[in-house]
């Protein structure tokens, strides 16, 4: 979909909806708005990672969690997440909440992330097709690998995941999760 007229959802601290707005203007007002993410672990704990496609509107070539979006008006959260990680990275599997995370940051180009973000966990193990004007590439990693990655080269990575790393560390790496995502 064209980003000049996508619309997101803008919401309250408490994620009450206020009214819908142009996606593009929306992150050039940093308005606060309703968004969603989707971390993917395999059997064997590995972190599935996108690398964003190098022409997005923002964090072009940045690597990132699964899936980043937004749901779309009157769609349900939960729903949104499993169709964009579809639409992203051809993956379908059912997701859970795992956390809500409010945050701002500036991401280039003079756009500023202001999201009340669901991340969503899910489980996959079968074969990645990630959509090429979504993602560049996609690769999965070991927990610890990535955490040395972070703090080795946290510019290689998308504000949002850094951000859902460091405070959220254990749910990330499934030391601390909600029922099923674990083994």
């Amino acid at each position: 979909m064209d980003d000049r007229v996508e619309q997101v959802v803008l919401v309250d601290r408490s994620d009450v909806a206020l009214g819908n707005g142009p996606k593009l203007d929306v992150h050039r007002e940093g308005s606060l708005h309703r968004a969603l993410s989707v971390i993917v672990r395999d059997l064997d704990g590995r972190i599935l990672l996108q690398k964003r496609h190098a022409s997005k509107y923002h964090s072009g070539g940045l690597w990132t969690n699964a899936c980043c979006s937004h749901p779309r008006p009157d769609e349900h959260v939960s729903a949104a997440a499993t169709r964009r990680l579809r639409e992203e990275m051809g993956v379908e599997c059912t997701v859970q909440p795992l956390v809500q995370v409010i945050y701002r940051a500036e991401v280039g180009n003079g756009l500023v992330e202001h999201e009340f973000v669901h991340v969503f966990a899910g489980r996959w193990s079968g074969p990645v097709r990630p959509d090429p004007a979504e993602a560049d590439g996609y690769d999965w990693i070991e927990p610890e690998a990535l955490r040395a990655d972070l703090s080795q080269a946290p510019h290689r990575y998308s504000v949002w995941f850094r951000m859902y790393c460091a405070e959220h560390w254990d749910l990330i790496a499934g030391s601390s999760s909600p029922q099923g995502w674990t083994r």
